[in-house]
């Protein structure tokens, strides 16, 4: 029988922790699936520890992206960054690839982040997140990889989402002309920046609490880098700020205490590296056009991945999100 063409197939777990077990000489391997998204996400448990291995999608990410993260991550690696980091195999390969039902599929083995996510910070973690994302984007900001990742700037994040997200839209105009507008203004704002003199380098893009790690001792490990690229520095200081946004939303901190905490984490990340005030008051902006950028990757991705919460009503609820968020933060 002729095998009928697939788009995005799940590889077995047991097969899997098998394959593992000889390419890197573990022993007594444990392997399970942990999340199927974006990348498929399996946990793998073995008789030295613990790891996680990513399968990626090749429409999602093609090869020389996957080597350009390897890259990525080995630099900051090697410059004492708490990351998460690919883990080579007895070939000294970083690398994995397998036939599946859709084509070649592309996977690497991270080391495990000890501890686990926290949404209520103190002070001192707030510091630390500070101290920790300055020291990786000095890092990343004197970095030119030899591999491509996703440039961040007006085209990836206003211009081609907008085209992407249109045929969504098409029993809700009052919502795109929303955002079509919105992006609008927010062009203008952010040409009145001197954005020549912003910081530039490799940022995360997704500097979510859901992708970084506290151990007991109160070190941070980030991980998930998938969507790392290259842009403005303060985009990774905007996404953090959005988990402040989430929690007034959901009412589980004051609006007065968030600014607190922000600025907590902002002293501390000038400690360690300048920011100035144009790149502060540039987050809303830069917020705005992260919004647009992952609801159009979900649109984008909407039949391999999205489909398990993607609908008509998501999309208005996230408009409605996105109408909030520049309520409280922008000056429009």
């Amino acid at each position: 029988m002729t095998l009928f063409p697939t788009q995005y197939s799940t590889l077995s777990s047991r097969a899997l922790g098998a394959y593992l077990a000889e390419a890197y000489g573990f022993s007594d391997v444990r392997c399970s699936l942990l999340l199927r998204g974006v990348s498929d996400t399996y946990r793998v448990e073995h008789a030295e520890g613990k790891a996680i291995f990513k399968i990626y999608r090749d429409a999602h990410r093609s090869l020389p992206e996957i080597q350009g993260e390897v890259e990525l991550l080995n630099q900051l690696r090697t410059g004492g960054a708490h990351v998460s980091y690919p883990i080579a195999d007895l070939k000294g390969e970083a690398i994995q690839s397998f036939q599946a039902a859709e084509g070649i599929r592309n996977g690497v083995l991270f080391t495990y982040a000890n501890g686990e996510n926290v949404y209520d910070f103190s002070d001192e973690q707030l510091r630390i997140i500070g101290h920790e994302m300055a020291f990786n984007h000095t890092i990343t900001s004197q970095l030119e990889l030899r591999r491509p990742r996703k440039p961040y700037d007006l085209e990836t994040t206003l211009n081609r989402p907008l085209e992407v997200i249109r045929p969504f839209f098409e029993h809700f105009p009052e919502g795109y002309a929303y955002l079509e507008e919105t992006a609008r203004r927010v062009k203008d704002e952010l040409e009145r920046f001197d954005t020549a003199g912003f910081s530039t380098g490799y940022c995360h893009y997704d500097y979510l609490p859901k992708n970084f790690h506290f151990d007991e001792q109160n070190t941070l490990t980030v991980f998930d880098y998938d969507f790392a690229g290259k842009g403005f520095l303060a985009n990774d200081l905007m996404s953090f700020q959005i988990h402040f946004f989430f929690h007034t939303f959901l009412k589980k901190i004051s609006r007065e205490e968030a600014d607190r905490q922000f600025e907590v984490f902002v002293n501390a990340y000038r400690e360690k590296k300048a920011f100035s005030e144009q790149e502060l008051q540039a987050i809303p902006y830069l917020g705005f056009a992260f919004w647009l950028f992952y609801l159009g990757f979900q649109c984008e991705n909407f039949e391999d991945w999205s489909n398990t919460f993607f609908s008509p009503r998501y999309i208005h609820d996230r408009i409605k999100l996105i109408q909030q968020y520049m309520n409280m933060y922008s000056t429009f």
